[in-house]
């Protein structure tokens, strides 16, 4: 755990899986003898597979972190995050201690990554994803709409990847530790800066653990 405040320890899978639903570009680190490994890849979670649920995705084939699997890997998902001014504090009237920070709810999921090269694997992990993120759309593109030998051709350029979670770890770090005035006012300053993203992360202030 990043960090040790435990106000801001969010634990309930459910809480932890819904931002990784909402929020699926993770930030992928693998260290090998002292070198760190950084990828940026769109997973899924499957939580039928293994107690804590398996993140499943791909990578090109000449990604430089596949020689080194299986190999320990965490897993971050970023959800809503902003700056907070101390301007926004009504307690800053009173005696001027206080200072900017910022924000954040995050997701970190813990585990062994392994690669995946069966041809009817990989199908199924680009039929999944795809479905995904068409599903609600008019129209959904489907894997079948694409000629079947440029369909082959691309599985011959990718590798699956699989993270069986072991641990999740949840950080909301959304004004628990201040008063509930000055709570209101974040909120009412977040919302004055009229960004989506600073109105996310007042739901969150507000006592909305949900990304």
């Amino acid at each position: 755990m990043t960090i040790a405040n435990r106000q801001f320890q969010v634990t309930a899978p459910a809480i932890l899986q819904a931002l990784v639903r909402a929020q699926p570009l993770a930030t992928l680190v693998v260290s090998h003898e002292g070198v760190l490994h950084v990828n940026h890849v769109p997973l899924y979670l499957d939580p039928t597979r293994g107690p804590h649920g398996t993140l499943v995705g791909h990578v090109g084939r000449a990604n430089g972190v596949l020689p080194l699997l299986p190999q320990a890997a965490v897993a971050v998902f970023h959800g809503p995050q902003a700056y907070v001014s101390p301007s926004w504090y009504p307690s800053k009237a009173i005696d001027g201690k206080q200072v900017p920070t910022w924000n954040y709810a995050t997701v970190h999921a813990h585990g062994t990554l392994h690669a995946v090269d069966d041809p009817v694997q990989l199908r199924a992990i680009l039929h999944t994803l795809s479905e995904r993120h068409e599903a609600h759309r008019p129209g959904p593109w489907r894997i079948d709409d694409a000629p079947p030998d440029y369909i082959d051709k691309l599985l011959h350029a990718i590798v699956g990847i699989e993270l069986p979670v072991d641990r999740w770890e949840g950080i909301w770090k959304v004004s628990q530790n201040r008063t509930d005035t000055d709570r209101a006012g974040v909120v009412q300053g977040l919302m004055a800066e009229g960004t989506s993203a600073a109105e996310d992360m007042a739901a969150l202030v507000l006592g909305g653990l949900m990304p």
